[in-house]
């Protein structure tokens, strides 16, 4: 991860990690609404026996790709705090 190089002419250390964090914790609370957003078998029955199953894969994928940001915002932060 290319993180940000702290020094005099930039922007400082604490924005950066504030902004960082800020981030993460508005990822971390999409990626709750979106678990609350979950698939429900009764809404995909209709469809056939695998749509379900299909609604719940590509769900999951959303919440995974949330978390990988979530997981990147993370590392941005630590490295900010010790950069």
């Amino acid at each position: 991860m290319m993180a940000p190089t702290i020094h005099m002419n930039g922007t400082g250390r604490q924005r950066l990690l504030s902004d960082a964090i800020a981030a993460g914790d508005a990822v971390l609370a999409a990626i709750e609404r979106l678990a609350a957003a979950a698939p429900n078998a009764r809404d995909y029955y209709p469809l056939g026996p695998t749509a379900y199953r299909t609604a719940a894969a590509e769900h999951d994928g959303r919440v995974e790709r949330l978390r990988s940001v979530y997981r990147e915002l993370a590392e941005l932060a630590e490295a900010i705090a010790d950069g």
